[in-house]
């Protein structure tokens, strides 16, 4: 396998920035430093990446979490909070989250040790739908969900057009669907805010061809090879 795809897979870096890191020196192969890109590796061979041994034996596994609020998205937390990997009572080794939601957010979340397919996600360019339900503060017209859906300035950024679906309207509360493909830091609510809405609760429904069905808040399971391979393919 090529060596940048191989380092990738690991979770190490993106194919082109593994390209960029043997460029600069920083990944030795059997002792010998690379300065090229480009060469075949196996799992026999040693690798060092700024003198840290890569190993990259362990078997891929993947799975669908359905986060509870209250748990962050991250390996480890340095002010102690739960964090979502705390929910995964399996021996599988090495495991990282795909992208990241929020404290306060619920729903679907990756669970990997499979670097590839999270650079391949976390790829702006591919541009990965991700569903979300909303339960907003107020009552949600039909014409703010068209601005939504063409696109608002946020001030550092204008937001892509988004596809928006009124499910419920209330006098004081109403349940919004929208689906971005974009994965600013908190946008969903800022965008929700932006309306006059501040969002009351968020839950992450669908990510690419997944849906969280009716798995329940906390709990996990595996995805099968054809959910595997739908991820690896999706583009939008």
């Amino acid at each position: 396998m090529r060596i940048n795809k191989y380092l990738a897979s690991c979770g190490v870096a993106s194919r082109r920035k593994v390209d960029a890191m043997i460029k600069e020196g920083r990944v030795t192969v059997n002792g010998v430093r690379l300065t090229e890109p480009g060469i075949d590796v196996t799992e026999q061979d040693e690798i060092l990446v700024d003198g840290r041994r890569i190993e990259g034996n362990e078997k891929k596994v993947y799975y669908l979490l359905n986060k509870p609020k209250g748990y962050v998205t991250t390996v480890s937390d340095e002010q102690g909070r739960a964090t979502v990997l705390d929910l995964i009572h399996e021996d599988a080794g090495r495991l990282f989250p795909v992208g990241r939601l929020d404290a306060n957010t619920s729903g679907l979340l990756i669970i990997t040790n499979d670097g590839e397919l999270f650079h391949h996600l976390m790829h702006p360019s591919h541009h990965i739908d991700k569903t979300y339900r909303a339960l907003v503060q107020g009552f949600f017209t039909l014409a703010k969900a068209e601005r939504l859906s063409k696109g608002i300035d946020l001030g550092d950024f204008t937001t892509a057009p988004a596809k928006v679906t009124v499910i419920k309207q209330g006098k004081n509360s109403s349940v919004v669907d929208i689906t971005i493909h974009e994965g600013k830091n908190r946008q969903v609510r800022r965008m929700f805010k932006a309306m006059g809405h501040p969002v009351i609760e968020l839950e992450r429904t669908r990510l690419g061809p997944l849906v969280i069905g009716r798995l329940a808040a906390g709990s996990y399971r595996k995805l099968s090879p054809a959910e595997v391979q739908a991820l690896f393919s999706r583009r939008g």
